[in-house]
């Protein structure tokens, strides 16, 4: 199986003091001893910076550039990179038309469309309302 990991994982992984850090650590532990594909697309990492380098006091990591290229850097090693590809945006219109999405969750919608045109199988997130 393949499965997308949402960003808000990825932050989670990194951000030792997080609550869902243990959580995060063993499922990717996990699901890496059972040979399953973890997967990222470039949005992932795009967010994950955004968020990683956001000061804490604005709900961030607070991480400096610096940190913040090491750790996307290794999620790099440890990840399956996918590529943008034309058809993701594609996938990702029609989900918007049909689903009539709006707001914030055109965001996900468009790790959905990636999850189609690469034919992944499941997400890792700790928002699952966010995909329903």
């Amino acid at each position: 199986m393949s499965y997308l990991i949402d960003t808000n994982v990825l932050l989670r992984v990194v951000q030792k003091n997080s609550p869902m850090h243990s959580d995060a650590r063993r499922t990717f532990v996990t699901l890496r001893k059972q040979s399953e594909k973890l997967c990222i697309i470039p949005q992932n990492l795009i967010e994950f910076w955004a968020v990683a380098t956001r000061p804490l006091a604005s709900n961030g990591l607070g991480l400096t550039t610096d940190e913040a290229e090491k750790a996307t850097k290794k999620l790099k090693r440890i990840l399956i990179l996918f590529p943008d590809t034309p058809v993701i945006f594609t996938v990702w219109e029609n989900l918007v038309t049909k689903y009539q999405v709006m707001g914030k969750q055109a965001h996900d919608t468009r790790l959905v469309a990636a999850m189609i045109a690469y034919q992944m199988t499941h997400l890792l997130t700790f928002n699952t309302a966010d995909f329903k």
